[in-house]
């Protein structure tokens, strides 16, 4: 039977430019994030969350995802030698108020120092409207590839193009053992 183990849980008093985890310990076998978050993006009615391994910012992540949003075709995209994991939806500042997307993101086997790291995501991000773009549900399978493979002892999520996270959005970072 698996057993989840909170390794931190944020609540966001005010506005936050990220949420970042350091020294995450090496005694699980997998991670295992939740969060429930908002981007302050002006103009905008979603946003979508940068996950970085490590502090690396460089050209090592990839990342394919298939995604539905409202009045548009359901679809796929693959990004390479970008700077982080993307494609995790959220609520915007012109979103309907008061509104958190809600996600998870699965990181199997992350203190493995022979392999590229996976970063499985699944987000929904909700609006109460019918117009275009307001709302999106997205899964995403990422992968983090420097060389060499590092165990991952860090997370980083921030919005990719708004400046914050909002006040009251979560993250909850589990440790996993027996999965």
């Amino acid at each position: 039977m698996a057993v989840f183990t909170v390794i931190d849980h944020t609540e966001l008093s005010g506005s936050e430019t990220s949420w970042t985890k350091t020294s995450i310990p090496s005694s699980y076998d997998h991670l295992y994030l939740e969060f429930s978050a908002r981007s302050d993006q002006a103009a905008s009615y979603r946003d979508e969350i940068e996950v970085q391994l490590n502090g690396d910012t460089g050209g090592n992540y990839s990342v394919t995802q298939m995604f539905a949003v409202e009045n548009s075709s359901v679809g796929s995209q693959r990004q390479s030698g970008v700077d982080s994991i993307q494609k995790i939806y959220l609520p915007a500042a012109s979103s309907t108020a008061d509104t958190f997307g809600t996600g998870t993101l699965w990181i199997p086997h992350y203190a493995n120092t022979a392999n590229y790291k996976q970063v499985l995501t699944r987000a929904a991000c909700e609006g109460a409207t019918t117009t275009a773009y307001r709302w999106g549900l997205a899964v995403a399978a990422g992968l983090h590839r420097p060389w060499p493979p590092l165990a991952v002892n860090q997370i980083t999520l921030a919005p990719l193009t708004g400046t914050n996270f909002v006040q009251y959005s979560t993250f909850t970072l589990y440790g996993v053992t027996g999965a």
